[in-house]
C-alpha cells in the first residue's frame, strides 16, 4: 500500500511536501508540448523538470516572506536545449542559486546529480535539492539539500558522470538552508574553468552527436568535451537544433510497426497474410511453416518486406519478417526473421541479419550457414520512443531499414 502525503508528513516531519492538482500537471505538460524535443525520453524529462520548477517557484512566492523575486536560470528559452540531454533545473533567489534535481524514484539511498550542474562554472549552484515527483499521488517530496562543497566532495561516478552522496548526509529541514543563507550570504562557487572548443572542434562533435537517439548523447564522447560543448550557449543550441532536424527526418522516413496493429503498412511493407496470398507459388516451405507457428511465437502482427538482392547475386530475393507484440509498461516485443523467397528453399550462404542502434552500433546479428531456410535475431523489447535499425548484408549488397516505435 502506497503511503499518503499525510503518512509521509508523519514519517518525515522535517521534509517539505508540496501537493499539486490536475491543473498543475496540465500546465506543465502544455508548456512542455509547446517546446520541441528529439525523443520521448527528453520530453518526459522536460515535463518532470517543468512541473518541479513551477511548483517550487509557487512555494517560494506564497510560503516564504522574502524580498527577492525568484527566477529560472539560465532563461526559459534555454531550457529545452538543456533538458534535451541533462536532468535538473536552476532557480536564482537573490545571490543564492538552487539546483533542483527531480526524479520519479525515491531518493531513499543516495542523491545523484549530473556533473554538468557542478562542473560548468555558470551552471553551478550553492544548494542542491533532492526532489521526488510522485505523479500517482500528486505531490513533491523534498528529501533534503546539500551544498556545492559537500556534493563536490562526494562520489564521482564515471559510468554515468554524476556526483552523489548518501541521503543520510542530506539536511532535511530547508529552514536550516534559509537561516544559513541569512547568516552567510551566498557566493558563487569556485569552479575550475573548462577547456574551450574551437568552432571546428565543436562542429565535429555536433556532427557526431546530432543523430537521432532515444536517449541523451551525454555519455557518447569524453566528459570534458561534452561539458565544454554544453557550456557554450551557441554550441549547445546548435547541437539541440541539429538533433531536432535529424529526429524530424527520422520520423518522416522511419517505419513504425505499431501502426501495423491498425492494418496500416508503409510502402514496401505488407501484412504476412497479404504477402502469402499474393506470393503463394514463390515462397519457401520454411516460410509457410513460420506462418503456422505465429501463435507459438506469440506475435500480434507481422509485417513483411521482399528484398531483391540484385543482379550480381542472381536476382535472388529474401523476405524480411518483423513481428510485434504489445507488452506492459508501454513496451513492445520485437521478433525479426529472414526467409528465402522467389522459389528458393535456402537462404544465400553467409547472408547476415543485424540489429543496430541509431548511431550504427551492432547490438546483435545472425548469419546463414549452408542450407539454412531461416535466420533470426533474439527477441528484444523496447519502450515507446525507441529507434533502431535492421540491416541485411551479403557481399557488396546492404540494405538498412529504420524503425521507430511510436
Amino acid at each position: 500500500m502506497m503511503a499518503t502525503i499525510d503518512d509521509l508528513a508523519f514519517i518525515y516531519p522535517e521534509q517539505l511536501l508540496i501537493e499539486f492538482k490536475d491543473e498543475d500537471r496540465d500546465k506543465a505538460w502544455q508548456q512542455t508540448q509547446n517546446q520541441d524535443y528529439s525523443n520521448a525520453s527528453a520530453r518526459w524529462n522536460a515535463y518532470l523538470n517543468r512541473l518541479c520548477l513551477n511548483l517550487f517557484l509557487s512555494y517560494l512566492e506564497t510560503e516564504l516572506d522574502r524580498q527577492e523575486t525568484p527566477a529560472i536560470l539560465p532563461s526559459l528559452e534555454s531550457l529545452p536545449s538543456i533538458w534535451e540531454s541533462v536532468n535538473g533545473g536552476a532557480i536564482q533567489l537573490g545571490q543564492t542559486r538552487l539546483i533542483l534535481i527531480p526524479s520519479e524514484q525515491s531518493y531513499s539511498s543516495e542523491f545523484r546529480v549530473p556533473r554538468e550542474w557542478l562542473d560548468i562554472p555558470h551552471w553551478a549552484g550553492n544548494y542542491y535539492l533532492a526532489v521526488e515527483v510522485n505523479l500517482e499521488e500528486s505531490y513533491l517530496q523534498i528529501w533534503g539539500y546539500t551544498t556545492y562543497e559537500q556534493l563536490r566532495g562526494g562520489t564521482c561516478d564515471r559510468a554515468d558522470e554524476t556526483y552523489s552522496i548518501d541521503t543520510e548526509d542530506l539536511i532535511e529541514d530547508l529552514s536550516v538552508m534559509w537561516v544559513a543563507r541569512e547568516l552567510h550570504p551566498s557566493q558563487q562557487p569556485q569552479v575550475k574553468s573548462l577547456p574551450s572548443l574551437t568552432a571546428i572542434e565543436a562542429t565535429r562533435l555536433i556532427e557526431q552527436l546530432q543523430q537521432s537517439t532515444p536517449y541523451s548523447p551525454r555519455l557518447e564522447i569524453s566528459y570534458t568535451q561534452w561539458a565544454a560543448l554544453l557550456a557554450n550557449d551557441l554550441f549547445r543550441q546548435k547541437l539541440y537544433q541539429k538533433r531536432l532536424q535529424t529526429s524530424e527526418i527520422s520520423r518522416q522516413t522511419a517505419i513504425n510497426p505499431v501502426q501495423w496493429l491498425q492494418s496500416s503498412f508503409e510502402a514496401g511493407w505488407q501484412s504476412l497474410e497479404t504477402f502469402l496470398n499474393n506470393n503463394s507459388d514463390n515462397l519457401a516451405y520454411g516460410f509457410r511453416q513460420g506462418q503456422r507457428l505465429k501463435e507459438v511465437r506469440q506475435v500480434a502482427v507481422e509485417g513483411v518486406k521482399l528484398i531483391d538482392l540484385g543482379v550480381q547475386l542472381g536476382n535472388r530475393s529474401v523476405a524480411l519478417l518483423v513481428g510485434l507484440t504489445q507488452e506492459a509498461d508501454e513496451k513492445v516485443g520485437i521478433r525479426v526473421q529472414l526467409y528465402p523467397a522467389g522459389g528458393q528453399t535456402y537462404l544465400p550462404h553467409k547472408i547476415q541479419l543485424a540489429l543496430l542502434s541509431t548511431s550504427g552500433n551492432l547490438l546483435q546479428e545472425s548469419q546463414a550457414r549452408i542450407q539454412d531456410n531461416m535466420i533470426q535475431l533474439k527477441r528484444f523489447t523496447c519502450p515507446i520512443g525507441t529507434n533502431f535499425k535492421i540491416q541485411v548484408d551479403l557481399d557488396e549488397f546492404s540494405i538498412t531499414e529504420d524503425f521507430q516505435i511510436q
